[in-house]
């Protein structure tokens, strides 16, 4: 036990750290009086102690963490914060623990998923602490942690590399991990706050603002209304969240160097950016015309109003919903979940394999039909100008491979627990994409709360090997992760 100390000791500052960020909601159900506080009383004085227990029982052990270290504390960090996490809800609701877990691994995995209905007759704190959760799990508690561990004698390089995702695992956007951390962080916070103030010009009320803010930025799609956008009805509202998922669903590190440069071409050199707009902006408009061509609206314009928000929320893993898009030909919906599964960029707040896995995978696919024309022919893989290394092809292929079969496998497990193959497929594509809502039993208009304990659990792990991108968490289950 002792050689994991170190990683139990970090564990528990953050743990702590977590904890105190459930003041936030409790001071408010305190101000409001809305009958959560007691709640807040339990799970913030358990979820306290239990991090000083761990940091005190392993307080003498400050040795740098090892890369599998890393890779085990990133795991435990999404694994069990959510059964913290999930406390406000079991005491306050009085909902299972599967349930509660399922809503708090939801959440910080920012996928927006829910087992709750009635959300209107929520306590506000309670909404508040559910978009709370997506906002923290967004730009991920690992990186907002390396800007703080080092002020406590703990190096955070290998926690960075081992959480976030793409080419930003490899590349310093400042000198200091710690500084890189600190400055995404106020980039995030900044256009936060910039969304929050949009949507309450838009018409949203502040709560309202700040709540669906948390869900936009961190592409988590929880929301306080059964309705989510269908709620307002309004095209002004969805257009300015439309603009801010866009922003959310490309690389935060591009935006980080946009803004300290004030400039646009780091977008402009961008390949991820500019295939993540084609590709969404296309199918927004291909699925507006099938949309107007079927009759399901009576004009065009309708049509694209529902067509830009719907599609755009599930293209960028969101799960918003203005209407019950469930209802619409089989074709719009399907499209729409297989866009899920990689437009957004790697950096981002969104799941799926990202646009830079699927550039690569592309124009592997492509170079291998040349070769068929011209065996002799040299066709190297490049993207952005720039060579792909054959190390990075081949870790896209095994990762495209593994994708493709939890996919498969995690389907047949739901349909052999009883449900039925569209239910099941969706709910799995959805999960392990971190978007949200499936189709049919868990459409955008209805809640996983239909689901077995079971099934509950299959998608509460899907939504964690979503999130750490299957690699990091398959390593951590190796066997030869745990010999020394």
């Amino acid at each position: 036990m002792k050689p994991y100390y170190p990683v139990i000791r970090v564990f528990g500052v953050l743990l702590v750290c977590f904890s105190l960020t459930m003041l936030v909601p409790w001071i408010y159900s305190y101000t409001i009086r809305d009958g959560a506080q007691d709640a807040y009383d339990e799970a913030l004085l358990l979820s306290l102690l239990t991090g000083l227990g761990l940091w005190w029982a392993a307080r003498h052990h400050r040795h740098e963490l090892k890369v599998r270290d890393g890779f085990l504390l990133v795991v435990m960090v999404w694994a069990l914060l959510p059964v913290f996490a999930c406390l406000p809800l079991i005491f306050q609701l009085h909902i299972s623990f599967t349930d509660a877990y399922f809503e708090a691994m939801s959440g910080l995995t920012t996928t927006g998923a829910t087992v709750l209905s009635g959300l209107d007759s929520l306590p506000p704190s309670i909404n508040l602490w559910r978009g709370m959760l997506v906002w923290l799990g967004g730009m991920g508690l690992i990186v907002l942690a390396v800007a703080v561990l080092p002020l406590l004698g703990i190096g955070g390089r290998q926690m960075f590399k081992a959480e976030t995702p793409g080419p930003m695992k490899d590349s310093n956007l400042t000198p200091r991990m710690a500084e890189t951390a600190k400055g995404l962080w106020l980039v995030y916070g900044v256009v936060t706050v910039f969304c929050i103030l949009s949507l309450h010009w838009a018409g949203m009320s502040w709560f309202d603002a700040i709540m669906h803010s948390f869900s936009t930025m961190g592409l988590g799609g929880f929301s306080s209304h059964d309705a989510s956008f269908g709620h307002w009805n309004s095209p002004l509202i969805e257009g300015v969240t439309v603009v801010f998922m866009l922003i959310a669903g490309m690389n935060f590190a591009t935006l980080f160097l946009a803004v300290r440069g004030r400039s646009l071409m780091p977008y402009a050199h961008d390949p991820e950016a500019r295939y993540f707009i084609g590709v969404t902006l296309a199918s927004v408009v291909g699925i507006a015309i099938f949309l107007d061509v079927q009759g399901v609206y009576p004009d065009f314009t309708t049509a694209f109003r529902h067509a830009l928000f719907n599609v755009v929320s599930i293209a960028t893993t969101t799960g918003f919903a203005s209407v019950d898009y469930n209802l619409w030909p089989i074709f719009a919906p399907l499209w729409m979940l297989f866009l899920c599964s990689f437009a957004t960029s790697a950096g981002s707040t969104g799941g799926g394999i990202k646009m830079m896995r699927a550039i690569i995978l592309y124009k592997q696919v492509y170079r291998e039909l040349l070769r068929a024309m011209h065996p002799n022919a040299v066709w190297p893989v490049r993207v952005g100008g720039v060579p792909v290394s054959q190390n990075i092809q081949t870790a896209v292929l095994a990762f495209g491979f593994a994708y493709m079969c939890f996919l498969v496998v995690l389907t047949l497990v739901m349909t052999l627990s009883g449900l039925d193959i569209l239910t099941a497929f969706t709910a799995v594509v959805a999960t392990v994409n971190n978007t949200g809502p499936g189709l049919n039993q868990v459409g955008p208009a209805t809640t996983f709360e239909v689901l077995t304990d079971f099934q509950t659990w299959v998608c509460s792990f899907g939504m964690l090997l979503g999130r750490l991108e299957i690699f990091t968490l398959l390593v951590v289950l190796t066997p030869a992760f745990w010999r020394r």
